[in-house]
């Protein structure tokens, strides 16, 4: 709705523009251009004096791609890495439930009785989701 207002504003402020802009634009691609052409190999490397002028051509342009920059590294940032999938939180509340009713199970023990209920689950993700005691199993008996 707000991008629908937005062009709907645009498009009724558009015939009382100044010129200027596309004469601006131009000029921005004819610099860029410049650049382009005199660059080595690689990377574009951009000298100071192209910064400064395309920071005062159009500065919330180069705001912009900043934070478009900024949302794609993030977002690469933060992608999933795979792995071992997760494990639901009530397979997780059951193994922490079995280890505090059964203080003398350990890893393996709890192991083999999902995998007799059906669940599939790693002796090593049963270890990591047991509660952890304070003192050795001989000290609970």
């Amino acid at each position: 709705m707000i991008g629908l207002l937005c062009f709907v504003l645009t498009v009724l402020a558009s015939p009382f523009k100044s010129k200027l802009r596309p004469e601006g634009e131009n000029a921005v691609l004819r610099h860029q251009l410049n650049v382009v052409r005199r660059r080595l190999p690689g990377r574009v490397r951009l000298a100071n004096h192209d910064r400064w002028f395309l920071t005062q051509l159009w500065p919330e342009t180069l705001v912009r791609w900043h934070r478009a920059g900024f949302r794609c590294y993030w977002r690469w940032k933060s992608r999933p890495q795979g792995g071992r999938p997760q494990i639901d939180t009530e397979l997780r509340a059951l193994i922490r439930r079995m280890g505090m009713e059964n203080p003398l199970w350990g890893a393996p023990r709890i192991h083999g009785e999902l995998l007799k209920l059906g669940f599939e689950v790693a002796q090593s993700s049963v270890a990591k989701y047991m509660v952890k005691r304070r003192g050795p199993p001989s000290m609970l008996a």
